[in-house]
C-alpha cells in the first residue's frame, strides 16, 4: 500500500520558491509513514492562456487534479506578487472547483510558504491570499509556531503564517540558516497534522 503524502505544490520564477519546496520537502520525509510530493504549475500568458509545453523541461513536474485530491495534506508556495500569490498559482487553484463541490480537501492541513525582494514586500499578506481560497476548500490552516526558536531569532524572512525568505532585489541572497529551519519545520509539522486528521 502506498505511502500517504503531503503535496508541495508551488510556483518559481526565479529559483528561490522552489528551493524552499525542496527543504520543506526534505521536512516532510523526515516524518515516519509520510512522504513529500513536489509539483509544480506552468507560466501563464498575459491573457492566461497556458504558455509551456505539457511537461517541464526541468524540476518538479506540474501538478494534476488527482494529485491534489489524494494529498493527505498540502503545501502552497509562491513568489510575493504585490502582496498576492503569483498569477500562475492562482490560475491553477481557480481551476479546482470540482475537488470544491466533491469535498475533497476538507480537514486536510495546509500550510504556506512564500519568497519576497524585500523584508516587507508582502509576505504575510501572501500567506493569507494563498490560504483564503483553501479554506474554502475546507483546509486546516496551520502556521508556525513560536515554539520554534527561529522564528524569533530570524532578522530576514520566518512568519508565524508560514516559512519566507528574503531572496533580494536581484534575488542574490541565499536561504540562510533560520529561514531553512522554519522550510523544514512547516513540512514536519504539515506531514505530523496529515497522519493525525487523516487516522
Amino acid at each position: 500500500m502506498p505511502l500517504p503524502y503531503v503535496l508541495v505544490l508551488y510556483y518559481s520564477r526565479s529559483g528561490a520558491t522552489g528551493e524552499m519546496a525542496q527543504l520543506i520537502g526534505r521536512g516532510v520525509e523526515e516524518v515516519d509513514g509520510i512522504e513529500a510530493r513536489l509539483r509544480t504549475v506552468p507560466p501563464v500568458s498575459p491573457d492566461t492562456k497556458a504558455t509551456k509545453s505539457a511537461v517541464p523541461e526541468t524540476g518538479a513536474v506540474y501538478c494534476s487534479e488527482d494529485d491534489l485530491r489524494t494529498c493527505a495534506g498540502l503545501i502552497l508556495g509562491s513568489p510575493t506578487r504585490f502582496g498576492n500569490m503569483a498569477a500562475s498559482l492562482k490560475y491553477f487553484i481557480d481551476g479546482t472547483s470540482a475537488l470544491w463541490v466533491s469535498g475533497s480537501l476538507i480537514n486536510k492541513p495546509i500550510g504556506t510558504f512564500t519568497s519576497t525582494a524585500s523584508l516587507h514586500g508582502g509576505q504575510e499578506t501572501t500567506h493569507i491570499t494563498m490560504a483564503i481560497p483553501m479554506l474554502h476548500h475546507g483546509m486546516v490552516y496551520c502556521g508556525i509556531p513560536y515554539s520554534e526558536n527561529a522564528l524569533s531569532a530570524t532578522r530576514s524572512g520566518g512568519t508565524p503564517y508560514g516559512a519566507s525568505h528574503v531572496a533580494g532585489i536581484d534575488n542574490s541572497n541565499e536561504i540562510n540558516p533560520h529561514e531553512s529551519e522554519l522550510c523544514i519545520a512547516l513540512g514536519k509539522r504539515i506531514a505530523n497534522l496529515s497522519l493525525k486528521l487523516s487516522s
